[in-house]
């Protein structure tokens, strides 16, 4: 056995405080905000979607080319997952023609 003495930490104390600024609670009462629908900005138009649609046809009617799908699905990927999954009643955002 040791007969060394341990450190005897039993008087030692500490405390922390932190090296941030404190902060009060931000006041944002008169922060304000608006969104705009960017159709109205550029020209763009809305269609509601009927049975037997597809988005090539209301491409064709809308914009003049059928191959202008893509623009109309990439305009209402917030409510499109896949090109070919529209259904009636959806109104969707037409981009204005190019």
């Amino acid at each position: 056995m040791s007969t060394d003495k341990k450190a005897d930490f039993s008087g030692v104390k500490a405390s922390v405080d932190t090296t941030a600024q404190k902060v009060e609670k931000a006041d944002f009462s008169g922060v304000t905000a608006s969104v705009d629908t960017t159709a109205e900005k550029v020209g763009g138009s809305t269609y509601t979607v009927q049975k037997g649609d597809s988005l090539s046809k209301i491409a064709k009617d809308e914009l003049g080319d059928a191959n202008a799908w893509n623009r109309i699905f990439e305009a209402n990927r917030d409510l499109l997952d896949d090109p070919d999954k529209i259904q009636p009643g959806q109104v969707l955002k037409i981009p204005a023609k190019s």
